[in-house]
C-alpha cells in the first residue's frame, strides 16, 4: 500500500491511505440507448418552426441524452457522459446550457447544443445531489439540493464566467476534472459555508461561492422556484415545506402537514401558490401568501414523486410509486386517471399537448394530455372526486372500483435497454453471468467487455449451474450493477493476485507457461487508446528501457524496487493479447479519480494521451507504463507429496514441497516420474529449505515436456511408468492446478497432503 507522510510530522511518520480505484463499465453495443431508470427528463424548444424540439433524459446509467423529436419518432443526437454515478436531476438555463445534478455528488453544466460537452463541474455538496429547480425568467438562477440537508443557489452565469478566468489564471496545479472531449475542466471544490476549514480551494483561486440556505437537518429531495427566481420552496425527510429568499438564503416561512417524506414540489408562476406530493399519497395545495394548506387531494394509492402543472396552474398532472397517471382539477376536485404502466413514475414534463413520463424503466414513454385545454378530459366523464383524506382513495381501490385508464397506448416510445439487476461472477474470474429486467441472460467476458453468449430467456439459476467450472482463482475484482450495466471495479494490490499460463487463454504469442496476470493484461487494454495517443502526443517513442513515465509525472511518489516489483525483463510489453482486445465499437467507459479534481467519466476511446496522474490513479500508470505491480500476498502453495498405501515404488522427497498456487497436477506427475526415472526433480518444485542448483534459486516455470505440449499431445500422455496423484483418496485430473484441489479437494487450511500411485509397465 502507498503511504503518505504525515504533514508536519518531525518523525516522518507514514500512515496507510487508500489507493484510489479505477472502475470500467461494460457499454451495450446500442449506446443510443439508456440502460437504466430515467431519473430526470427537459424539453427544450425550438426558436424557430423548421427545427425540431429536443428532449433531455437522465439517467441511473449515469448519463444525459439529447433527442431530436419529429411528429412519430425520436433520435438520439447526443450523449452526456461525464457523472461518475446515478443523473438525478437535469434543468435547461439561459439559451442553450442544461445542467444536471448527480449521486457523484457534483452538479454539470454542458453546452445543450453540443455533442456531449462538459463546461464546468461544481463540487460543493456532501452528499447525493437529488434536486434542481431553475428560475424561468431570471436564466441565470438555479437551485441545488441533496442528502446532506444542503441547499445551494448558483449564478450559473457568474460560475462560468469564474471558470473561464481561473482557467487562464491558474497553472497545471489547479483542481481539473475531464470532460467528454478530453479538455480539462475548471472544477469548483467548496466547502460548506461555515465550515470550521477557513480556507476554501476557491478563495485561493478566486472562484464562485454559491449562496447557502441554511436550515434542513435531514435530506432534501424537491425543490422549485418561481419564474423570477425571488422564491424558492423545498422539501424533504422532514415532512415540512420550507419557504426561502433565494437571493440571500434566508428562511421565510415553514408549512407543515404531511405525514411523510415530501416529494414533488411545484410553483405558479407568481410564486403565491405551491403544490406538494408526497410518500403520505397526498398532494397539498398551499397558499404561501396565507401561509396554508388549502386543499389537500387523495388521488394516488402510494407515493407521489412527480408533478406537472399547466401554465394557468389550474389543472395538475402527478404520477409516483403506484404506476399511475392522473390529472386533477385543481379547483373541482376532479381526477382522471390517464395511464397506467408497470413501473413507479419518476418525473413528468410537458411537451406542447402531450406529456412526457419518466419511471425506473429505462424507456421514455409521451401520451396524450390535451394540456392546452384539459377540461376535454373531463368532459368524457370518466372521473372521480378526490377526497381529502388518504385513507379515502385508499378505501375506493379496495372497493374494487378502480378508474379506467383514459389512454391505453402512448403516442411514442423511446425505448430502452433492459438494466441488469442480477450477476454472477463464476468460477475462472473472467466470465460473468447477467440477468436483465426482461429476463435474459447473458454470458460477459470481462477482459473483453462484451457478451460472449445470449442464452435469451432461460432460467438464471440453472445456467449458473450448467456453467459451473471445478476452479479456483483469486478474486482479482468486484462488480456491480448500479448503473444497469456490468461495472468492473479495480483495487490496488488486490486486483494483480490473479495468474494464469497463457496456455489456458490460447496466447499463442507467449510461450505456453508464461503467467499472465489479468489485472495487467486487462489495464493494458483499458489504456491502449490512451497510450498511442500519448506516445503520439510526446512524438518519441519508448527510451531504451521502456519507461515512459518519469517520477516526476507522477509526483514525488518513492518508486523504489522495495516497494514495487518490476515484472519480466527490461523490454516492456505493450502488446495487448486478444483476450484482452476491449471492443472499439462498444468501448467500455472508465470511472476514476486522480490527485486532483474528483471522480470523472470517458469512453477509453475518448482517452486523448493528456491525462496523467492528476486524472488517472499513478498505480494503473506504473503498471502500464512501467511494468511495475505493487507488493502481492504470497502466491505459492505448500504441500507434502507422500506414496500411496500399498504403492510399491517410492521417491525421496525433502519434506514440504512449494510451488505457485496455479501449478498444474500434471507437473506433479512429471516431477514424480523425473525422480523415478532420472532420480533428479524438475526445476517446477522445490523442496522447502532444499537450494536446487544455482544460489539463491527460487520456484521457476521451466517446464518439462514443452516440445510435447507444442506439438498438440499432453506431457502426461507420452511417460511411462504410468502416475497418478490422488487427494483425500481422489484421483486428481492432469489439468486441476493446485489452487484447485486445495479449495475442492483437500478443503481444510493445513498444508496440501498428495499421494502418489505409480503403475510399473502400464
Amino acid at each position: 500500500m502507498h503511504h503518505v507522510g504525515s504533514v508536519g510530522n518531525p518523525n516522518n511518520f507514514t500512515r496507510p491511505r487508500k489507493e484510489k480505484r479505477l472502475t470500467y463499465v461494460l457499454n451495450d453495443s446500442d449506446d443510443t440507448k439508456h440502460c437504466a431508470g430515467i431519473n430526470c427528463l427537459a424539453v427544450l424548444k425550438s426558436a424557430a418552426s423548421d427545427e425540431s424540439d429536443y428532449l433531455f433524459t437522465g439517467s441511473r446509467d449515469g448519463k444525459l441524452k439529447r433527442w431530436g423529436l419529429a411528429v412519430d419518432a425520436a433520435t438520439c443526437s447526443a450523449t452526456f457522459e461525464s457523472h461518475s454515478d446515478w443523473v438525478n436531476d437535469a434543468v435547461l438555463v439561459g439559451d442553450s446550457t442544461l445542467v444536471s445534478c448527480s449521486s457523484d455528488t457534483t452538479l454539470k453544466t454542458w453546452n445543450a447544443l453540443s455533442t456531449g460537452t462538459c463546461t464546468r463541474t461544481l463540487c460543493q455538496h456532501s452528499d447525493y445531489v437529488t434536486c434542481l429547480a431553475a428560475a424561468e425568467k431570471n436564466s441565470n438562477i438555479v437551485a441545488s439540493g441533496g442528502l446532506g440537508g444542503e441547499v445551494f443557489i448558483w449564478d450559473i452565469e457568474a460560475a462560468l464566467a469564474s471558470a473561464s478566468k481561473c482557467n487562464d489564471a491558474m497553472d497545471d496545479d489547479a483542481s481539473n476534472g475531464v470532460n467528454s472531449s478530453g479538455n480539462s475542466l475548471p472544477m469548483t471544490s467548496l466547502r460548506t459555508i461555515g465550515s470550521s476549514n477557513s480556507i476554501s480551494m476557491q478563495a485561493q483561486t478566486e472562484g464562485y461561492i454559491p449562496v447557502a440556505a441554511k436550515g434542513h437537518k435531514e435530506s432534501v429531495y424537491a425543490l422549485a422556484m418561481n419564474e423570477g427566481g425571488t422564491l424558492l420552496v423545498s422539501g424533504g425527510t422532514e415532512k415540512v415545506v420550507r419557504v426561502w429568499d433565494p437571493r440571500s438564503g434566508s428562511k421565510t416561512m415553514k408549512l407543515k402537514g404531511h405525514t411523510d417524506n415530501i416529494r414533488a414540489l411545484i410553483l405558479d408562476s407568481t410564486g403565491r401558490l405551491c403544490l406538494s406530493g408526497s410518500s403520505d399519497s397526498m398532494l397539498r395545495l398551499w397558499d404561501l401568501g396565507q401561509q396554508r394548506c388549502v386543499h389537500s387531494y387523495a388521488v394516488h394509492t402510494d407515493s407521489v414523486w412527480a408533478l406537472a402543472s399547466n401554465s394557468t396552474f389550474s389543472h395538475v398532472y402527478s404520477g409516483g410509486r403506484d404506476s399511475s397517471l392522473y390529472l386533477t382539477d385543481l379547483h373541482t376536485r376532479e381526477s382522471v386517471l390517464l395511464s397506467t404502466g408497470e413501473q413507479p413514475i419518476l418525473q413528468l414534463a410537458l411537451h406542447d399537448d402531450s406529456i412526457w413520463v419518466a419511471s425506473t424503466d429505462s424507456s421514455v414513454h409521451r401520451w396524450p394530455a390535451e394540456v392546452c385545454n384539459p377540461q376535454k378530459i373531463f368532459e368524457r366523464g370518466n372521473y372521480f372526486l378526490a377526497g381529502n383524506l388518504s385513507f379515502s382513495r385508499a378505501r375506493v381501490s379496495l372497493e374494487g372500483s378502480t378508474p379506467v385508464p383514459e389512454y391505453k397506448q402512448p403516442i411514442l416510445t423511446i425505448p430502452g435497454i433492459p438494466a441488469i439487476v442480477q450477476h454472477e461472477v463464476l468460477n475462472n474470474k473472467r466470465h460473468v453471468l447477467t440477468k436483465d429486467t426482461s429476463g435474459s441472460v447473458k454470458l460477459w467476458e470481462i477482459t473483453k467487455g462484451v457478451a460472449i453468449e445470449d442464452y435469451g430467456k432461460v432460467p438464471f439459476d440453472e445456467k449458473k449451474e450448467e456453467l459451473f467450472e471445478m476452479v479456483s482463482v483469486p478474486a482479482w475484482f468486484t462488480v456491480d450493477t448500479r448503473l444497469g450495466s456490468l461495472s468492473v471495479h479495480l483495487d490496488t494490490p488486490q486486483c494483480f493476485s490473479a495468474e494464469i499460463y497463457s496456455q489456458e487463454l490460447n496466447i499463442v504469442e507467449k510461450p505456453e507457461d508464461d503467467k499472465i496476470n489479468l489485472a495487467r493484461e486487462t489495464l493494458k487494454g483499458l489504456l491502449v487508446h490512451w497510450l498511442r495517443k500519448r506516445k503520439q502526443r510526446m512524438g518519441t517513442h519508448a527510451s531504451a528501457n521502456g519507461e515512459l513515465l518519469s517520477e516526476n509525472d507522477i509526483g514525488t511518489r518513492s518508486l523504489s524496487h522495495s516497494r514495487v516489483e518490476v515484472d519480466g525483463s527490461s523490454e516492456i510489453d505493450t502488446i495487448v493479447y486478444p483476450p484482452f482486445e476491449f471492443s472499439i465499437a462498444s468501448p467500455p467507459s472508465i470511472i476514476t479519480e486522480g490527485t486532483h479534481g474528483g471522480p470523472w467519466r470517458k469512453k477509453i476511446t475518448d482517452l486523448d494521451g493528456t491525462e496523467d496522474d492528476k486524472d488517472i490513479p499513478w498505480w494503473c500508470l506504473d503498471c502500464v507504463l512501467n511494468n511495475r505491480l505493487p507488493p502481492r500476498e504470497n502466491a505459492k502453495c505448500s504441500f507434502y507429496l507422500y506414496p500411496y498405501e500399498g504403492s510399491t515404488v517410492q521417491i525421496v522427497t525433502q519434506g514440504k514441497l512449494s510451488a505457485p498456487r496455479i501449478l498444474k497436477i500434471h507437473k506433479v506427475i512429471n516431477y514424480v516420474v523425473e525422480k523415478i526415472v532420472l532420480d533428479k526433480p524438475l526445476d517446477s518444485i522445490n523442496a522447502e529449505g532444499s537450494h536446487p542448483s544455482g544460489p539463491g534459486s527460487q520456484l521457476q516455470h521451466q517446464t518439462v515436456g514443452d516440445g510435447s505440449s507444442r506439438s498438440g499431445s499432453k506431457p502426461w500422455q507420452k511417460v511411462k511408468p504410468s502416475t497418478e496423484i490422488l487427494c483425500n483418496n481422489q484421483i486428481l485430473s492432469p489439468e486441476m492446478s493446485l489452487a484447485t484441489v486445495r479449495a475442492y479437494v483437500w478443503k481444510k487450511t493445513d498444508d496440501l497432503v498428495l499421494h502418489y500411485r505409480v503403475i510399473l509397465g502400464k
